[in-house]
């Protein structure tokens, strides 16, 4: 099997698509100026034969993952120093929303304290 290059001004990005129990990889040429809204624009416009079974009603619901965490719609490769001419690989999942992150007690506290401007004592 042939590797072709990669072109110069792109960034292969090899999505794995994640759905149920099937995961199913494929390489897209993107430009890495390009947000995750207009990627998942450009996947569901060339989305892939193989992915057929799995093809969602429109690109709003495609979800990036990179590193563990959810690409925002208005985040771009260069952002994330991915450069052109280079492969990256990624995951992607059907789903509405992108999950907020979760935040321990011990934050929650100090974000209420900034909020108010005082913080609570015990007099014992």
């Amino acid at each position: 099997m042939v590797k072709s290059p990669i072109p110069v001004d792109k960034v292969v990005l090899k999505l794995i698509f994640v759905a149920g129990n099937d995961q199913a990889g494929k390489e897209f040429n993107i430009l890495p100026s390009l947000t995750a809204a207009q990627i998942a624009q450009q996947v569901y416009e060339e989305w892939p034969q193989e992915w057929q079974a799995n093809k969602v009603e429109r690109a709003e619901v495609l979800r990036l993952i990179y590193q563990g965490r959810f690409l925002h719609e208005n985040v771009t490769l260069n952002s994330l120093n991915i450069q052109a001419g280079r492969k990256c690989v990624m995951h992607l999942v059907p789903r509405e929303k992108i999950p907020q992150p979760n935040i321990d007690n011990s934050n929650k506290e100090k974000i209420h304290q900034s909020e108010t401007g005082c913080c609570m004592c015990s007099i014992m």
